[in-house]
């Protein structure tokens, strides 16, 4: 099952700036082509509302990636202050007691199901490797992790997921095409073993979308080329070729 997303939406461009008026010049210098951003910590402690407020008052899409944990009535409180002002994702940690507080603040919303707030159970972020898990004491392999906090957050009507492209196809498989999926660690082609790079489980966009992912997150390849237009356009031509050739 395909979802029909518009290809302007299809990548979530991360506004992982400090400056809120360097983030509302990325906006402009990209809302033709792109009507999706991602919000996160740094940008929002810089901003707070306005900036999410700003975007959306455009006529654009907002990822909040506030990636909360914190003990379930907290995240309960956080999650309802993000209703009535046009947030369409809004992320957690994947935790049961953390979804389950989640999902019940966007119940509890006078909302209908498409205007509220969706919310994304966090896996395993992408800068996590093997090895990382192994100096936690964990024997499991991420792509086991990810694939069993994927299927506690669908059984727990989680709306979808944040997981690297490598997991994606897996949980597509064997889970099915309810949860979105929404995917960061995004890379051109050329800069998959870039060793400046702080994810360790990256890909490119074609991969991702093979793999069945809905939404790609692309920060750095976009804010930090020469001309990031020319990047866009390159990336929605492998989601558009990809999805054709499905």
């Amino acid at each position: 099952m395909g979802r029909n997303i518009p290809i302007e939406e299809r990548i979530i461009l991360a506004l992982d700036l400090e400056n809120p008026d360097i983030a509302k010049e990325w906006v402009k210098k990209t809302e033709s082509h792109i009507h999706f951003y991602k919000v996160g910590l740094q940008l929002f402690m810089a901003d707070w509302f306005n900036i999410v407020d700003w975007i959306i008052e455009r006529g654009h899409k907002v990822m909040v990636d506030l990636k909360f944990f914190d003990i379930p009535e907290t995240v309960h409180l956080a999650v309802k202050q993000l209703m009535d002002r046009g947030v369409t994702f809004a992320t957690i940690h994947g935790n049961d007691a953390i979804i389950k507080a989640a999902m019940r603040a966007t119940e509890e919303s006078a909302k209908t199901e498409d205007e509220r707030v969706k919310i994304l159970a966090v896996t395993v972020l992408t800068s996590f490797g093997e090895e990382d898990l192994r100096a936690m004491g964990m024997t499991q392999s991420i792509e086991d992790l990810v694939h069993f906090r994927a299927k506690r957050a669908l059984e727990l009507n989680c709306d979808g997921i944040v997981s690297s492209g490598l997991e994606a196809q897996r949980i597509r498989r064997d889970l099915g095409d309810k949860l979105l999926v929404i995917t960061p660690g995004i890379r051109p082609g050329a800069n998959l073993t870039d060793d400046a790079d702080d994810q360790t489980r990256i890909m490119t966009a074609k991969k991702a979308i093979q793999n069945g992912a809905d939404y790609l997150v692309v920060g750095r390849p976009i804010t930090k080329a020469d001309d990031p237009i020319s990047v866009i356009n390159a990336l929605q031509q492998e989601i558009r070729e990809t999805i054709k050739g499905k």
